[in-house]
């Protein structure tokens, strides 16, 4: 007997659902960083055995519409409460200002497995966590309630063991060998947004984004031309730093991860470019992959 299916990772921003996929996949899939929304795309890691195939997808954080963007993210979460095989609705255990009944309501409806997992176990103390899992298994007669430290790798393989238990008989969806849907140029914008939100404070990273335009590889090097736009000349002043020395610092530390992920030497070029707004355009969104 085969069995696979899609297992959709969902909650909201700064839960650890991109940390989660990753511990249970053993491998980088999603960038990780400190800020909430970092998350911006739907994103699939496979991994496949001879018994079965697990397609997980990493899926933005359910927010608040401010802009076009969250209102796309919000879009591809309740896509994937709809067209999930099991759910991992992830919850941040820390979190004390998160108002969960608008993605709550939705959950309480579906009739595929639903998995709590409270994650973060490692910031609360006992207490804490007999209080908020109390809480939510009062909430939900239809889930199964699981404690995780995403991060420490806590109790997450005995998750995927259950939820290998839970996957669906099935058909193989893709090759042995693929372990995601996106392109090699999405992982290069990815490395290098995640340096952005790693170095930057207050609104650049959310005005930023990055766009691959060159990707060859010849020589054994991949040579890479990536620009990263921005929505004003201040905040592109701002990426490149005095005389340029933070885009260097942003250009180096990309490239040092780039060469890790290709496993290859990488010759690195960033440019900053200046579109008006773009987060406020659905044309120039939908070029940049938001649709």
């Amino acid at each position: 007997m085969f069995k696979s299916g899609f297992v959709n990772i969902i909650g909201y921003p700064n839960a650890g659902k991109s940390t989660l996929i990753n511990s249970l996949l053993n491998d980088k899939l999603s960038i990780i960083t400190e800020k909430a929304q970092t998350t911006r795309h739907k994103i699939i890691g496979i991994e496949s055995t001879n018994n079965y195939q697990l397609i997980f997808t990493d899926n933005p954080g359910f927010t608040k519409p401010s802009n076009i963007i969250h209102e796309y993210m919000n879009k591809k979460v309740k896509e994937s409460i709809i067209d999930g095989d099991i759910i991992l609705y992830v919850v941040d255990l820390s979190s004390k200002s998160i108002e969960y009944g608008d993605l709550n309501e939705k959950l309480k409806k579906i009739k595929v497995p639903l998995i709590i997992v409270l994650n973060k176990i490692d910031k609360v103390d006992q207490q804490i966590l007999e209080n908020i899992s109390s809480k939510w298994k009062t909430e939900f007669n239809n889930a199964e309630i699981w404690t995780t430290s995403a991060l420490n790798k806590f109790n997450v393989e005995n998750l995927k063991e259950r939820i290998i238990e839970l996957l669906p008989e099935g058909p193989k969806y893709f090759p042995d060998d693929q372990w995601t849907d996106k392109s090699e140029r999405f992982f290069v914008n990815e490395i290098i947004r995640e340096k952005i939100f790693n170095y930057y404070k207050e609104e650049i990273p959310y005005s930023s984004e990055v766009v691959t335009e060159k990707f060859k590889y010849r020589n054994k090097v991949f040579r890479i031309s990536s620009s990263i736009i921005v929505e004003r000349n201040s905040q592109k002043a701002i990426i490149i730093g005095n005389k340029g020395s933070s885009l260097k610092k942003v250009a180096s530390q990309s490239r040092t991860d780039l060469e890790k992920f290709f496993n290859q030497k990488v010759y690195l070029e960033i440019n900053v470019k200046v579109v008006k707004d773009w987060r406020k355009k659905s044309q120039q969104l939908k070029n940049f992959g938001y649709n």
